[in-house]
């Protein structure tokens, strides 16, 4: 069985997500901390529970959520894995950063592709990928059909759903990806985003008011 652990980082209040199993292999999603004291306290975690980084994972690359890669790429020798079509994104985090008044650490390029389809494998679970653009235009979802979640950057959100106003982005086809990717999920599904509490599919179909 999957554990899930969340952290709050950066100004942006964007949730870091460590899943792990039994074996203590596990995976980083989104790293985004920011501070000494946010890497120190993602760390700690990692070593407190004797776990074994073996992917780093983004769903997508805006500088919120790419603000610990470079730290974490280093100290547990791991190469960045995300959407072929995030690289521009990746590449223009920098100047991001000086706009929102941020020093953006800089992160290792995306070495490993990623693409709807694929499987992640860590200990003994598995996470699928779906692509669900939109938000940005080579966002990925991580889900656990075993478990029953979906780790899902900024796509949808508890009553809401992810911008659409920064580059590349698009609130036509945000919405066909939720409709299309996520909402053909079982309902009891859990979803866990890239900012705020978890809600679930089937609350989001029912009241969600951007995609009802």
């Amino acid at each position: 069985m999957i554990q899930i652990q969340g952290f709050a980082f950066n100004p942006f209040y964007e949730n870091t997500y460590i899943l792990f199993d039994e074996t203590k292999e596990c995976v980083i999603i989104d790293p985004g901390c920011y501070t000494s004291s946010e890497e120190k306290t993602l760390l700690k975690f990692i070593s407190d529970n004797n776990l074994k980084p073996v992917h780093l994972l983004n769903t997508h690359c805006h500088i919120d959520h790419i603000l610990g890669n470079g730290m974490i790429a280093d100290k547990f020798k791991l190469k960045l894995e995300a959407n072929k079509l995030e690289k521009p994104i990746l590449e223009g985090s920098p100047l991001w950063g000086k706009q929102y008044g941020i020093n953006c650490n800089p992160s290792p390029e995306i070495a490993v592709f990623l693409e709807e389809g694929d499987v992640i494998t860590f200990g003994k679970s598995e996470l699928d990928i779906l692509f669900v653009p939109g938000h940005a235009p080579g966002h990925l979802a991580f889900v656990s059909h075993e478990d029953g979640f979906v780790i899902g950057g900024d796509v949808l959100f508890q009553m809401s759903v992810g911008r659409t106003d920064l580059p590349f982005g698009d609130m036509n086809i945000l919405v066909k990806s939720i409709k299309e990717k996520l909402f053909t999920l079982p309902d009891g599904y859990e979803v866990f985003p890239g900012h705020g509490d978890s809600t679930n599919i089937g609350f989001e179909k029912k009241n969600n008011p951007f995609v009802k």
